[in-house]
Parts: structure tokens; sequence; C-alpha cells
């Protein structure tokens, strides 16, 4: 388990062929590079802890092809699963709403959208040819993470900039350090779902 130090900052490579990213914390020090593995039937993501990839964190993994209901569990580097995403169904087409499970499928966080007119107009816009090139400028959408005691813990905020390639986690509320890992990496999974459905 890592100590985060918030705000966090992702931020995507346009100059790749893979579908990846660094996250960056408030030192500005690497504490990830995640990297969506090419060519899987099902999804694949690699959580590093830098843009050499000689060290493995964690793997991502779906639980079946992409649909639209799909679970995407954390495991370490020995294959321990020790939580899960999961996208709740129809719910999330216009409105991101995913779950977040811990080691024992038991549900901790919820996350939803702040606002979803703005992902609206992003998607809407995001199909015009050249003005989607600077809908970062001015459409960003932020997401809540949300505890059983309907507090929200974590902010997700696209942060203004071309092609949509910078997102910004911030701290709400303390964490108590057991659910850090799962918090992240459940933005992580979130952040690679959502930014390529616009």
């Amino acid at each position: 388990m890592q100590d985060y130090k918030f705000p966090l900052d992702f931020k995507f490579h346009i100059g790749t062929l893979s579908n990846d990213f660094s996250a960056v914390d408030a030192n500005g020090n690497m504490v990830a590079y995640v990297k969506q593995k090419l060519f899987k039937f099902k999804e694949a993501v690699g959580v590093y802890q830098n843009d050499s990839k000689t060290n493995l964190l964690y793997n991502i993994k779906a639980d079946r092809w992409i649909d639209f209901s799909a679970c995407y569990s954390f495991s370490d580097p020995s294959g321990k699963e020790f939580g899960k995403i999961g996208r709740k169904g129809w719910a999330s087409i216009w409105k991101a709403h995913y779950e977040i499970f811990d080691q024992n499928k038991k549900l901790k966080y919820t996350i939803r959208e702040e606002n979803a007119w703005v992902k609206v107009l992003d998607g809407l816009v995001g199909q015009i040819p050249v003005i989607n090139l600077f809908t970062g400028l001015f459409l960003n959408p932020a997401y809540l993470v949300i505890n059983g005691n309907n507090e929200t813990v974590v902010r997700l905020s696209k942060e203004k900039s071309l092609v949509g390639r910078r997102f910004k986690v911030s701290e709400v509320k303390k964490l108590n350090g057991n659910d850090d890992d799962i918090i992240i990496l459940s933005l992580m999974m979130m952040v690679l779902l959502e930014r390529r459905k616009g």
C-alpha cells in the first residue's frame, strides 16, 4: 500500500500507441505508470512503479469481454486479488456510476459524476471535427468517490488541456489508509473507460 500525497495528477501520453498515463503526487514524484495492454480479448491494465515498466505494482483485469456491467479486479504481482470496481450497467450510459468493492466483495464506495450535463455536452461537442480537439479547454467533468455514510472522500476532475489528457485527484476527507489503493486503482480504471467514451 502506498502513502499517497494528494493531489495526484494523471497525465496521458499522447505520443504512444497504447492507452497509458503517469500518476504524479503533490511533491512531483511519479507514483505509478499505468499502461493498458493492447490486443487483449479481455481488458488488462498494468500499473508500474514508473515509466521504465520494470517493477509491476498491480494488475487490473476485466472479468468478461467489453460489457456495460463488466467488473475489473485488482491484484498484486503474485495474483492475489484485493478489490474490484464494477460499472453499474445501464445507469452508466448517461451518467457515470461505478461501485468499488474490497477483497471480501463488500461494497465500500461508489463513484458518481458531479454534474451529468457537463459530460453529456462533452460527449456531444466531442463528436464535432476540429472542435473536439478543444473540448478539454472548456468542458471538464468531475467525479466523486462517496463512502457508505454518503460522504465525499475523493474528487477526480478533468483539467483544462488539449485532447483531455490531464486529470486531478483531490482528497476531500482524510482517508484512513486501508482503502487508498482500491480507490486510486478504481479511479485509474474509470479514467481509462470514461476517456475512451469521450
